[in-house]
């Protein structure tokens, strides 16, 4: 039985079978130890800063802009940051990114201590930490493959998922109860959170990326055709296009499954506690999903998963639909969601081994944009669907997209060519 050929350089070339299991690599918890605090800390602030703009200004608008500007400044900046990441020795782009985070949510929090914190602070901070939030993230992704061997892609990225639906169920309520007893207790929170994952990084011992050769030859080149580089290779491998026509749908589908499960509940007159029970359902949902993703990904073959989680996810949606405006709704809208970690597990561990590691953070980019850009428009799309039909029929359209992404799973050629591959490790 194969294995996908991740080439040379790695921690497994470097250490060979002799290298540590996950979690006794050294370096690897670091790195995901810093960011546990650093997601947790983002969380917190993700519920205090609608909070703190609907105190300064009354208006649920501007709160609401301040969010579409994070977001918009993340999704403008992917392309960039997976250049910088090929292009720039990654340990140093994560620490000067965790340097400007911290910076920015300092200067917040000291603004909120002393009632000077108007709007456009607010959203410049928001802007500034948003862009350094995308170079980080997309350095640490590509970063992985040089931290653990190829058997431990997948385990490595199923942590990754569990740590984020972790501290989506503890982040928000921990930053709601930080500003009650301060308003800038978040921020301030926040700010501590990058500089431990900043002291985290600095002492990681591996270098995050193959040669220095390659970053320099990188860097000689113009950063246009750098990024078209990343692109080309990005959408002429065959499960890498795949990848994309999978993971777009897929993220617009979750996200807009429960943003207008929540909508449905509130038109309902559900009362809000049982709707953010909902919601911890959902996230408890991802989080067991992610724990078990490992196992399930060493049962299956890759192609076999897919199709199995893509047309699985689309009848537990479609029944979900039919409960729309209940409670019960959310159970197999989180057994769906239960099911996200492990494609997520397996396609991206699976991205990081085919793609070079001098195009690592550009092909990441590529896909985060992507798969990003289209849960982006899902709250748009949720939102005018309700108003114009009733609940159900509004979100058949989400059970749909999954549909597109599991024909796309069953009849891709990048798919189905890596029917002989083994198990994920």
């Amino acid at each position: 039985m194969s294995r996908p050929s991740v080439g040379g350089g790695t921690a497994a070339t470097a250490d060979g079978d002799r290298s540590p299991g996950l979690w006794r690599n050294r370096d690897f918890n670091l790195l995901w130890s810093g960011q546990c605090l650093s997601d947790l800390g983002g969380a917190m602030v993700e519920l205090a800063l609608p909070l703190l703009v609907l105190q300064q200004t009354g208006s649920p608008a501007q709160a609401g802009l301040v969010g579409t500007a994070g977001l918009v400044a993340t999704l403008v900046c992917r392309l960039p940051a997976g250049v910088l990441a090929d292009r720039l020795d990654r340990r140093r782009l994560m620490i000067t990114c965790d340097v400007l985070r911290l910076a920015g949510y300092a200067l917040l929090g000291w603004a909120v201590a002393t009632d000077t914190a108007s709007l456009p602070v607010i959203v410049a901070v928001v802007i500034a930490t948003a862009a350094a939030t995308a170079v980080f993230s997309t350095a640490e992704h590509a970063s992985i493959r040089s931290l653990v061997r190829p058997d431990q892609l997948t385990a490595a990225v199923a942590r990754n998922e569990a740590r984020a639906y972790a501290v989506s169920l503890s982040g928000p309520p921990l930053g709601g109860l930080l500003f009650g007893l301060g308003r800038a207790l978040p921020f301030l929170g926040n700010a501590l959170s990058h500089l431990l994952s900043l002291v985290a990084v600095a002492c990681i011992r591996r270098p995050l990326q193959e040669t220095e050769r390659e970053a320099r030859r990188e860097a000689a080149q113009p950063v246009t055709v750098s990024a078209a580089q990343g692109l080309r290779f990005l959408l002429g491998h065959p499960f890498l296009r795949a990848l994309l026509l999978i993971a777009a749908p897929l993220n617009m589908a979750f996200t807009g499954m429960i943003f207008a499960m929540t909508l449905a509940l509130l038109d309902a007159g559900v009362s809000p506690a049982l709707v953010g029970l909902a919601s911890t359902i959902f996230a408890l949902g991802g989080f067991l999903g992610a724990l078990v993703a490992p196992a399930l990904q060493r049962r299956l073959r890759l192609p076999v998963l897919m199709r199995l989680l893509c047309w699985t996810t689309a009848a537990l949606m479609a029944v979900s639909t039919l409960l729309a405006g209940s409670v019960p709704a959310a159970v197999p809208l989180a057994a769906a969601v239960f099911l996200g970690p492990t494609a997520n597990a397996a396609l991206f561990a699976h991205q990081a081994a085919v793609t070079p590691d001098h195009l690592q953070g550009r092909v990441v980019s590529g896909v985060l944009l992507a798969a990003g850009s289209a849960a982006a428009l899902a709250p748009a799309l949720a939102g005018a669907l309700l108003a114009r039909f009733s609940p159900t029929p509004a979100m058949l359209v989400f059970p749909a997209l999954v549909a597109v992404a599991a024909v796309t799973a069953t009849r891709s050629k990048g798919i189905r060519d890596m029917s002989g591959q083994a198990p994920g490790p």
